[in-house]
């Protein structure tokens, strides 16, 4: 049975802290690997589950600026892996699984944001490759160390999804290349992750959430030039945020992911995409956007991302 795409009152909101949602909650013995964990969000979600007692393992595209920002944190080690290589994530998947360990926690973090138009391997768009092929590919590789804890896997989307669906007539944006269009695709793209991988892992206890952090001023942002941030209103002439109160702290970003990846409030439940450490109801027809797009939830085009994204990276754990 499917969990249903509405909010459950779990007590928290826009403000709590991923201290606050791990309060009570011991996580000694357990093992997570964080994407990204070393910068923003991940940073943050890395100190709160070592500081809850997780060992943390870190796959970073910059291994030893990793160590730097890590350093004084318990529990945590750092690997390399580039997302947008699949030779490297290969590498660090057979790397992970020589060690015998098996994962419970996995947060697919990193990401990049509105990048100018770049290519990666055979021509595939950034965005989509990087923060979605890149995850694909790494947690299908993980398969034989996340099934047998019963894993839960996060999928960090985003509010940016409700800006474009699956373009599936191009979906490597070869015309007419939008980079806020694209980045919205490729968060579409980590909700649908979740949906179909929450569908063929549930049987063997993987549960899979995708999820809007909140808006964070972090380095995500790295590729819009000052003047966009400021035309947007994000910030001023100095550099200084307008609006403090329209963002979240890096500790109330890091929630949402915490508590998806951790509260028992879940248990038995997956396949749903959160936000403000709830599940977030469907989105409605017109107006802000809150919520999520049917476009993110739709079992349908789950499976046919499923499909195009093991055709393109040749990596498919549930294969016959």
């Amino acid at each position: 049975m499917s969990t249903p795409q509405h909010t459950i009152g779990s007590g928290f909101g826009a403000e709590s802290t991923a201290d606050e949602v791990l309060r009570g909650i011991d996580l000694t013995g357990k093992l997570a690997v964080v994407t990204g964990g070393y910068s923003g969000l991940g940073l943050e979600t890395t100190r709160a589950l070592s500081a809850a007692g997780a060992h943390v393992v870190v796959p970073a595209r910059r291994p030893d600026t990793a160590r730097e920002a890590l350093a004084g944190i318990g529990r945590t080690e750092v690997d390399a892996l580039d997302l947008g290589d699949l030779e490297s994530v290969r590498a660090f998947a057979e790397r992970f699984l020589a060690s015998g360990r098996t994962i419970d926690i996995m947060i697919d973090n990193a990401g990049i944001m509105a990048c100018p138009e770049t290519r990666v391997g055979p021509g595939w768009e950034a965005q989509f490759a990087t923060n979605h092929l890149g995850h694909f590919a790494l947690v299908n590789r993980l398969w034989p160390a996340l099934a047998p804890g019963g894993a839960r896997v996060v999928s960090v989307s985003s509010r940016g999804h409700h800006i474009s669906g699956m373009r599936w007539d191009d979906v490597d944006w070869t015309r007419d290349y939008d980079k806020w269009a694209a980045y919205g695709q490729a968060k579409t793209a980590n909700a649908l992750f979740a949906v179909h991988l929450d569908r063929l892992g549930k049987d063997q206890g993987v549960r899979a959430f995708s999820l809007h952090p909140g808006g964070i001023m972090t380095p995500l942002q790295r590729h819009l030039p000052k003047e966009e941030m400021v035309e947007r209103g994000w910030i001023d002439e100095d550099g200084k945020p307008l609006n403090p109160e329209g963002f979240k702290s890096p500790e109330q970003g890091a929630a949402t992911q915490v508590w998806a990846a951790t509260s028992p409030q879940l248990d038995g439940m997956g396949g749903v995409y959160l936000e403000d450490c709830d599940i977030a109801e469907p989105a409605p027809e017109e107006g802000e956007r809150t919520g999520v797009r049917a476009w993110a939830t739709d079992p349908e085009q789950a499976a046919r991302l499923w499909e195009l994204s093991a055709e393109r990276t040749g990596v498919n754990a549930f294969s016959a």
